[in-house]
């Protein structure tokens, strides 16, 4: 595997600064980070529970979420690995089950690329939280 940045810095500020002024939201890098220990399905899904919400705060949140696993797949389309970019309603199970079952069928050493570049990427969304997170919106974790 050889580095190539694809400008996971730059992709990483953008998504922040999109998502600063949402009070609590931008404290969610810190949760990407630490989920993508549990792989890329885990990862993928956690925008659908949140969009699942009643609370606003929580449903921007999850459009947080869904932009950047959106932005990775553009990412790793760049780099050669096609991932499913298509949108599903977590209300709809068989859609749920059948873009997890993809990317669990995905080759494994594409998983592992995958992992690796979204590591790097959700420390980038980290370190550019940090620098820019406002007053308030540490949400316990930063």
């Amino acid at each position: 595997m050889t580095w190539k940045s694809y400008k996971l810095d730059q992709q990483a500020q953008k998504l922040v600064l999109t998502y600063r002024d949402k009070k609590g939201v931008i404290g969610q890098s810190h949760k990407m980070r630490s989920t993508v220990a549990y792989g890329l399905e885990r990862f993928w899904g956690e925008h659908l529970r949140l969009l699942g919400k009643n609370n606003d705060e929580e449903r921007e949140k999850g459009k947080y979420w869904r932009e950047t696993w959106t932005t990775f797949v553009k990412i790793m389309k760049d780099a050669g690995i096609k991932l499913p970019d298509d949108q599903v309603d977590g209300n709809n199970t068989p859609q749920v089950q059948d873009y997890a079952a993809r990317l669990w069928a995905l080759d494994i050493e594409d998983q592992r690329i995958c992992l690796a570049v979204l590591t790097q990427f959700c420390d980038s969304l980290v370190w550019w939280t940090q620098r820019y997170k406002k007053a308030g919106d540490s949400d316990g974790e930063q």
